[in-house]
């Protein structure tokens, strides 16, 4: 959004991406690092609910990929944004948490050369390759939307996106309910293909867009039932307790999008926004090699904690300054180069 009024709203949005970000990393630098490695100290601060910060993603990503292709003239606009967007950065935090892991080391969790060039496609999960780095899992699962929203906005089907929603969200209950009523289970990669363990989560986020004050009546009329359809099969098919978060974080970040929570236009939250993608990219096994030789050199595990996360937060800033926005901007200059040629 270019306009003054829409730029504090997407700052905000970008700032609840942010907030996503550091509550999965303190979850993995706490929580987790201690499941797969009990033999380090635990430090003072546990954020056992941090992976629900992936979840916060994904309704962010419902939000802002149906925002973008209601802007874009045409399919290829949206293949280079997200193309830019995405993978540079990610290829050059594949190979750093290669790197660091195999300096380091760290057990149960390098992978082979073969494996890491296969990482780079972002779909090596459809072939049970091992991740480079374990955060990757959800990549697939975002590229997997785009792809399927992309489809849909070439066939001319962005308006009546609300139909396919619900036919996704009546194939997971029917997926849910197979094996439970007639003792067969439907196709595994089918499943990953379309999404569907995720899929109330991005209709939860293109409802929160679409019920947005300035949006058209005919759309806020179909947000709530979207919404409603998402949230119901949730508490079926999950649990009703996950239901309740998930209407939460939705309303939080209609409340963002909406420009009603000032709060998250500090400068610091701002900031991380920024830099959320490649934190998320390159903190987990980093992060956990680099506090492994920390307390292994004896220091506390809280000092080991705090130089760890410093660390990845400037890491994951300058390849934000120096690699992500340079990579983006030379790549989306390059194609509106070529679609001025192509005009001339």
């Amino acid at each position: 959004m270019s306009s003054d009024p829409a730029k504090p709203r997407l700052q905000e949005v970008d700032a609840l991406r942010g907030i996503a970000a550091l509550v999965v990393v303190l979850f993995h630098f706490s929580t987790r690092m201690l499941e797969l490695y009990p033999e380090l100290a635990s430090p003072s601060l546990r954020v056992p609910w941090g992976h629900y910060g992936v979840n916060l993603f994904f309704i962010i990503s419902g939000f802002v990929i149906f925002m973008t292709l209601e802007r874009v003239r045409q399919p290829m606009d949206f293949v280079v944004s997200r193309f830019s967007r995405l993978f540079p950065a990610y290829w050059l935090c594949l190979w750093l948490t290669f790197a660091v892991t195999h300096l380091l080391g760290l057990p149960g969790k390098t992978v082979g050369v073969t494996d890491a060039l296969i990482n780079m496609s972002m779909l090596h999960g459809l072939v049970r390759v091992p991740h480079v780095d374990g955060v990757y899992w959800t990549l697939e699962v975002e590229l997997l939307f785009y792809v399927g929203m992309w489809s849909l906005y070439r066939i001319g089907w962005l308006g009546r996106l609300h139909w396919a929603l619900a036919g996704l969200l009546a194939a997971r209950l029917a997926w849910f309910l197979a094996p439970r009523l007639l003792g067969v289970d439907f196709s595994w990669t089918l499943s990953r293909l379309l999404i569907l363990p995720y899929i109330p989560w991005f209709t939860l986020g293109i409802a929160v867009y679409l019920g947005l004050p300035a949006r058209a009546a005919a759309q806020r009329r179909r947000a709530l039932p979207l919404a409603l359809a998402a949230l119901a099969s949730l508490a079926v098919e999950d649990s009703p307790w996950l239901a309740l978060l998930a209407a939460s974080l939705a309303l939080t970040v209609w409340l963002a999008a909406s420009g009603r929570l000032a709060p998250l236009r500090h400068p610091v939250l701002v900031w991380l926004g920024t830099i959320s993608y490649p934190l998320y990219l390159l903190h987990e096994n980093i992060g956990w090699a680099v506090m492994r030789q920390l307390q292994g050199l004896g220091l506390h595990a809280d000092l080991a904690w705090a130089l760890t996360l410093a660390g990845v937060l400037a890491l994951a800033h300058a390849v934000t300054r120096w690699v992500e926005q340079p990579a983006m901007r030379w790549l989306r200059q390059r194609y509106q180069g070529r679609l001025a040629a192509a005009r001339a």
